[in-house]
This record gives structure tokens, sequence and C-alpha cells, in this order.
């Protein structure tokens, strides 16, 4: 618009540049990053880690279970066979009267049934694909289990537990709009959508990390996060805080590992106990005794005011509120371009303010 005098470009104009230049618009996060941190936007000090849940460009709607799929690609195989057969005894009817030619295409009234029943076939083998792959990891996991145990001389204790199915749960989703995104819980109901992450600096509220993915988790973004903030800036944070999402015995070995004073949400209950399944490991117990003893101090009480404004001034302050892109690695480049976007407004604001 600079370089045009302020005649704004039409809006497919700015589509089609954002689809050629996708993934280098994508790669321009940390070069400005990197300017926010010469200018003295970045301190990391203490960086702040959330997760918030963003519309998918796809309806929930345009979803379907993998039980349903069964029985719909039944009853449209069905649907599609009699046509065909109608169609088969008309044309034989005709070749009677007029002689025996005819169109190899198909009607479209049989075409898109057949094309439907293609894509709900596409969308079972991968539910099917995803769910053999997550029970051989399963069966993988407890035959290590087994190996520990009988090299420990120990014995399972407790039920037994029921054998991984290759099949996929009945209630199983696939979207038939973007196959990759995934039904979100949120406060306000469920969504269609992706989980996108940020780690947020506290000077500045500076996004010096983010990650996106299909998961309504927070757990396995924790590591990749932190290792992000190392990769962008060549230095790790002093301090990290994050909810109790992020908790597990891994992630918190994680931060202790990497040398950062990690500050993680443990859960609300105020006695926990092995009853109500809140006590956790030890580190887990550490870290809620370290939070407690902080009191009105603690660095935790940080966490929202950080990285909570941020998705605030991103959703709210900007409208943004869905993903116009389809496909993990587009809306992954998007969310990159979204968080340089933020950046750039903090550097924008530091500069009027000079």
């Amino acid at each position: 618009m600079m370089i045009a005098a302020l005649d704004a470009p039409d809006f497919r104009t700015i589509s089609e540049f954002r689809k050629r230049h996708l993934k280098q618009l994508a790669g321009l996060f940390v070069q400005v990053l990197k300017l926010a941190e010469k200018a003295g936007l970045v301190q990391l000090g203490h960086v702040a880690l959330d997760g918030t849940k963003i519309k998918a460009n796809a309806s929930k709607h345009k979803a379907m279970s993998y039980g349903h799929m069964k029985k719909r690609q039944a009853e449209l195989q069905a649907e599609v066979d009699r046509w065909l057969a109608a169609a088969e005894a008309a044309d034989a009817e005709e070749d009677s009267l007029y002689g025996n030619k005819r169109g190899d295409e198909l009607p479209d009234w049989v075409a898109d049934k057949q094309k439907r029943i293609e894509r709900i076939a596409e969308a079972k083998a991968e539910l099917e694909a995803e769910a053999k792959a997550a029970a051989d990891e399963e069966r993988r996991i407890e035959a290590e289990k087994q190996k520990n145990r009988e090299a420990e001389g120990r014995k399972k204790t407790g039920k037994p537990v029921a054998p991984p199915s290759d099949e996929p749960a009945s209630k199983a989703q696939r979207n038939f709009t973007d196959p990759q995104s995934r039904i979100l819980k949120t406060k306000d109901g469920f969504i269609q959508g992706y989980n996108a992450q940020a780690a947020v600096d506290g000077k500045a509220q500076i996004i010096v990390a983010h990650e996106l993915t299909p998961s309504g988790s927070d757990q396995g973004q924790l590591v990749p996060l932190v290792d992000g903030i190392e990769a962008n800036l060549g230095r790790k944070p002093q301090q990290a805080s994050a909810d109790s999402g992020y908790l597990s015995e891994a992630n918190l070995a994680g931060l202790e590992q990497r040398g950062i004073d990690g500050y993680i949400a443990t859960g609300r209950a105020k006695r926990p106990t092995a009853d109500n399944g809140k006590i956790g490991g030890p580190l887990t117990q550490a870290m809620r005794k370290k939070i407690a003893d902080g009191g009105f101090e603690t660095p935790y009480r940080l966490r929202k005011q950080i990285v909570e404004a941020v998705f605030g001034q991103i959703k709210q302050a900007r409208g943004f509120r869905q993903f116009l892109l389809r496909g993990l690695e587009n809306v992954r480049a998007e969310w990159a371009i979204i968080c340089t976007a933020h950046n750039l407004t903090k550097l924008g604001n530091l500069a009027r303010a000079a």
C-alpha cells in the first residue's frame, strides 16, 4: 500500500501473494523477533506459555463419526447399486428399441453419490490407520513395561486391561472439509479447529515461540515451545510458567534438565490425596509445594497477565477468530504470520512512543 500510494490491493491479490509466499512469510517470524530483541523488548526473564483454540476453515457439521461412516457407506453403496441396475435395465431396453449407441459417462445423480462413497472410504481408511498406529504404540509401551517388571521381579497388579483395538472408536470423527482439523472443547462449547500455542516474554508481551497442533491437549507442547525459544534466540528463558494443562512428570523433568525455573499449576485440589488422583509424582508434589510456599509473590502469578492478554489482543482486539487456510502445514504457517503481525505491532507501538 505504501508503494501504491495507499491504494489498497484487491483481496484476491493479497490472497494470491500469501499463497505464493506462504513459507517465506512464516519464516519472517524469527527475523521480526530478533528485531524486537535488538530493540530491547525481549528479556527472557519470565516466559509464559499457553494455548488457545481457534476455529478451522471448516464446519463441525461437515464431520462424520466412524460408526456413521460405516452405516452411510453401506446405504450409499446400496443406493448407487440400485441406480446402476435401473440404468442398466433402461439401457438394455433402449438398445433393443434404438440400437446400442450410448454415452459412457455416469449421470450426475450417480457420480455425485459415487464420489461421496469414495470420500467416506478415504476418511475411514485414515481413521483405521490412525487407530492401528495408536494400538501398536500402546502394545509397544505395555511390552516395554512388562519387560521392566520381569527384570525387577515384579508382577502386574490390578484388573487386566482390555487389549488395544485396531479398529477406531465408533465416535472417532473426520472432517471432510479440513481432515486435519479436530473437534476441540472450549469454554463456549465445541468447535472444529486447531490448538494454537505461544510462548510470550514478560517484558513487553513479545511472542518468542509458537506452535500449532490439532490436539486438544496442551501437555505435549511445553518442551517443544521451550526448545523453540532457544532455537529462535539462542538462549533459554530463566523462568517459565504454564497452567495445569501442561503438567506432567516428563515436562517438569524437561524443565529441570534445561535449567529453567518452572512454575506449572498442579490443579485446584486443596488437599490432594491418592484417592482423588491429584497427588501426582514426586516432581508434581514438589511443584505444588513450591507454588504454595511462594504465596502471593510466586512468579506463577505473572502467567495470566502475560500470555492471556496476548490472545485477547489477537482474538478480540484484532478480530482473528478463524483460520482462512486448510491443512495442518498451511494453518501452522498462517499462525506464524499472525504471531509475526503481533510482534510487529509491538515494535510499531515502541516506535510511536519514541
